[in-house]
């Protein structure tokens, strides 16, 4: 099987239409994410369940799509990400490990949470500094409002290795789509690549509001209560209730103009 560069097997063809296609809008959603300049370089993960019936997969076990540890997120293909286990355990061939360590917080949220089929966390540089600030996210912009409508906020306890934090974790989302992880991130959680997309993108647009709104050094106008109630049907009205989807055809061909290499 003809390999490219850096040793990767194409895989369309060799894995079902489902899980093809699974991995072409997870791959794109890494190359997003490297485009709004929101990855550390090789660091966090986005993951993303497999549909249950896979070739290879154990039936009372779900399985996931990650990112090949050591891969810079704007050189990650569908044919480059690796399938793991619930234990952050590779499965299958790929001349890439991955991080266990690293799926620590995915792990748990996938777990509790069976509308998690996708569960993306960025170290962004606005994200990280609101998420130091003790009142966290406030509610400044429209943006700020769908956010706070369905945010959680979870300690700092250091990097995430230990499973004994998963039950915090958990219990911090509860069944909220946002996460902000104190002095460490964003994170979202949707039933969808797309979704958990768009979710982020206005996660990191409200906290970038915030800090340039801060240092304007002005007076701050917050918004009220009784708007942000209202946010999640606005939300819903807004995207004529497609969620991430009304935006990801075109976000696709964004990446199609610039770089198509995504898909292989």
């Amino acid at each position: 099987m003809q390999q490219n560069e850096l040793g990767i097997a194409p895989l369309q063809g060799k894995v079902s239409a489902e899980e093809w296609q699974l991995r072409v809008d997870l791959a794109a959603c890494y190359r997003l994410v490297a485009e709004f300049g929101w990855s550390d370089l090789v660091f966090t993960h986005i993951s993303a369940r497999l549909p249950t019936g896979q070739a290879g997969q154990d039936p009372g076990q779900d399985q996931f799509l990650i990112n090949p540890y050591g891969l810079m997120f704007d050189e990650i293909t569908a044919s480059s990400l690796v399938r793991i286990d619930t234990d952050g355990n590779k499965q299958g061939d790929s001349p890439f490990p991955v991080n266990p360590a690293g799926f620590t917080i995915h792990s748990a949220l996938h777990a509790a949470r069976h509308d998690a089929a996708c569960v993306l966390h960025v170290h962004s540089l606005n994200g990280v500094a609101v998420s130091a600030q003790k009142e966290g996210l406030l509610p400044l912009s429209q943006q700020s409002i769908f956010i706070l409508a369905s945010l959680g906020y979870h300690d700092y306890e250091g990097v995430a290795l230990n499973d004994d934090e998963k039950p915090r974790l958990v219990a911090d989302l509860g069944a909220k789509r946002y996460l902000m992880l104190r002095n460490h991130g964003l994170l979202t959680v949707a039933r969808s690549i797309p979704d958990a997309f768009l979710q982020m993108y206005l996660f990191e647009s409200a906290c970038a509001i915030q800090i340039r709104a801060q240092s304007g050094g002005g007076e701050l106008v917050h918004i009220p209560d009784a708007i942000v109630a209202r946010a999640r049907q606005q939300a819903r009205d807004v995207t004529r209730a497609q969620g991430g989807m009304l935006a990801w055809p075109a976000l696709l061909r964004r990446l199609e103009r610039k770089d198509p290499s995504y898909r292989s």
